[in-house]
């Protein structure tokens, strides 16, 4: 798990990989093309976040190189301290295909657990393969709302939404997969 001195250290090389996951089409929040400043500038008002202990960070990285990340946002309501959230699960895509979005569900899955938190939650766009990757690793379908959130390219998208719990059920975790990431 990345400290917030930690993140804004490798801000270069997250906001390399948020704007690859942008320009490969994945829907996650922003839109195409998406300029590196602007990706560096949102990592680093992360650092806050994973300061408070509100959000997580795990990445897979080769040397100094972030191939793929997954943060944990958790619930700050009273009422809510058992759930989290699931977001920005990334991987380059010159990556793509070692299992490393699997290895990296699992790490935050297990994080999410050891946190506590007994319900995740995670939406993601209808029919990408992220949807196929959280089906297969376990994950229920709450369910699906039409023109929820534009596609990269601007194009209004129906999103899939996910939940996985009670505590216990984190340990299917996309199965075993091929990843070998330390999701640190």
């Amino acid at each position: 798990m990345l400290g917030a001195d930690d993140l804004l250290a490798l801000a270069g090389t997250l906001a390399d990989l948020l704007v690859d996951t942008v320009a490969g089409g994945a829907s996650v929040g922003f839109l195409h093309p998406l300029d590196r400043t602007d990706a560096v500038a949102w990592w680093r008002a992360q650092a806050g976040a994973v300061r408070a202990g509100e959000l997580s960070v795990r990445v897979c990285r080769d040397g100094d190189r972030v191939l793929g990340t997954v943060t944990v946002a958790y619930a700050d309501k009273p009422n809510a301290r058992h759930r989290a959230e699931i977001r920005k699960l990334m991987v380059h895509r010159d990556a793509r295909g070692r299992g490393l979005g699997r290895a990296l569900l699992a790490a935050a899955e297990t994080a999410a657990a050891e946190a506590g938190v007994t319900l995740l939650m995670l939406d993601t766009e209808t029919d990408s393969p992220a949807e196929r990757l959280y089906r297969a690793a376990g994950w229920t379908v709450l369910g699906v709302v039409p023109g929820h959130a534009e596609d990269p390219g601007g194009t209004l998208r129906p999103t899939t939404f996910f939940y996985k719990g009670p505590s216990g059920v984190f340990s299917t975790a996309a199965g075993t997969g091929s990843g070998s990431c330390s999701a640190r």
